[in-house]
């Protein structure tokens, strides 16, 4: 299958691990301490922090990019999660672009993980 015709749920699917695993390689640099590697890792693996994240990316991506977000953003949405759309639907769009560049593009990825290394939510 080419990478053009996985289903953005496949994407999403990839990304949330590979945001993780960005996550856990930032956190393993700033302690050794267990309990602060999971609060670390816990706040920024979440879909109120990963909307954060796509609002924060979202003036930089081109128009392609942006139609994938609308489409991820019209997902169907787990039964247990109905009451908290506005939150899990932009996730799972910001879950579809990290899948997407972590497969198609790293070169795209490093970009945006560059941008969130500069916040400060990475500092």
């Amino acid at each position: 299958m080419k990478n053009e015709q996985i289903p953005l749920k496949n994407y999403a699917h990839i990304g949330d691990a590979v945001w993780e695993v960005f996550v856990r390689e930032y956190t393993i640099q700033k302690t050794s301490n267990t309990k602060i590697l999971h609060k670390i890792t816990t706040d920024r693996v979440n879909a109120s922090f990963q909307k954060e994240m796509l609002d924060l990316i979202t003036p930089y991506l081109t128009e392609e990019e942006s139609e994938m977000v609308r489409r991820a953003r019209n997902l169907s949405i787990p039964v247990g999660r109905k009451n908290i759309q506005a939150t899990y639907r932009p996730a799972t769009a910001f879950e579809v672009l990290i899948g997407f560049w972590y497969l198609c593009d790293k070169v795209r990825l490093e970009y945006f993980y560059n941008i969130i290394r500069e916040t400060e939510y990475f500092s």
